[in-house]
């Protein structure tokens, strides 16, 4: 029953591994491949289930058959016909191995469609808990990505800001001081005149 051990290895171990290694990059293509085993494993349970009918009608079929041969030895018997009891007999013997043989196959088909009905409720559980992990991995790149604006906002920020002067806190305060800027002015002027008294004497 290889497709059964393949499902199940993937549903033990591959869905682990994917969400260890790739816990936010895999997980949809990891649901698909969940969907397309679940739609394959119900798609197998439904032709369990025509054999299944078929083996029932066999079963039946042949049971009627071994009722038939039965009525027949007691017949024979009844009449004296002790070579055509002991023929049917055996046919009787022979339809009750067949019988069996029938009825062996539908447990065996039987218990395959219990197998699969589990293998569909274990990955339909497997589909709700990846649901929540997509969710959660959605969540999470959603704050990744919130916390990356922010932090980019945060350094824009501080790039406008004016950067300090290096010159001392004295200086600074003179610098954007109007009377400060203003004598300055005027002592720039003043030693301009006197260069210029200068020059023309």
């Amino acid at each position: 029953m290889g497709v059964f051990e393949d499902l199940s290895r993937f549903l033990e171990t591959r869905l682990e591994e994917f969400l260890k290694k790739n816990p936010h990059l895999e997980l949809q293509a990891l649901d698909e491949q969940l969907r397309e085993q679940e739609a394959e494993t119900l798609r197998l349970i439904a032709s369990f289930q025509v054999r299944e009918k078929q083996l029932q009608d066999e079963i039946l079929a042949t049971a009627q058959e071994v009722q038939r041969w039965h009525e027949r030895i007691q017949k024979a018997k009844a009449a004296g016909r002790a070579d055509l009891a002991t023929a049917a007999e055996a046919r009787e013997a022979a339809l009750l191995r067949q019988g069996n043989q029938l009825w062996g196959q539908m447990k065996g088909v039987q218990e395959r469609i219990t197998q699969s009905k589990d293998l569909v409720r274990q990955t339909q559980q497997r589909r709700q808990e990846l649901k929540e992990k997509l969710k959660q991995a959605e969540a999470a790149r959603a704050a990744e990505r919130a916390t990356s604006r922010a932090k980019s906002a945060e350094a824009a920020a501080w790039s406008q800001q004016p950067s300090s002067p290096s010159f001392s806190s004295t200086a600074s305060s003179s610098a954007f001081d109007p009377l400060e800027q203003s004598f300055q002015d005027w002592e720039t002027e003043t030693e301009l005149e006197q260069m210029k008294r200068n020059m023309n004497r």
